[in-house]
């Protein structure tokens, strides 16, 4: 604990000794060489992942016979025990979460490197 405050101190008298170090423009110049930023088109590829997935999602729903599984496998549930129920829902809530966690994990190795 005291080698934090230690740093904590010799940090604010460093920054308090030397304000500003005077680089004669070399800040200045170095930024003016630097390419402008890229803007990505984001909104456009957003909206094609939107696209397509309403397009899948239309033709599954024909194809499937205007979704008549979806009324089986509702039907098939009701008639599981109440146990079984807890426990499909259960390992769907840690299969979620698994999922978000590893995403979690992907964007914050992206973000540090």
């Amino acid at each position: 604990m005291d080698n934090i405050s230690e740093e904590d101190q010799l940090d604010r008298r460093l920054r308090d000794a030397a304000p500003y170090i005077d680089d004669d423009g070399f800040t200045a110049r170095v930024l003016q060489q630097l390419p402008a930023p890229r803007h990505a088109r984001r909104s456009l590829r957003g909206a094609i992942l939107l696209g397509v997935t309403l397009l899948a999602s239309v033709l599954a729903y024909v194809i499937s016979d205007g979704g008549r599984f979806l009324v089986v496998a509702v039907a098939r549930l009701t008639t599981l025990p109440a146990f079984w129920l807890l426990a499909l829902a259960f390992c769907s809530g840690i299969l979620v979460m698994a999922g978000g966690l590893v995403a979690a994990v992907s964007k914050t190795r992206e973000l540090q490197s």
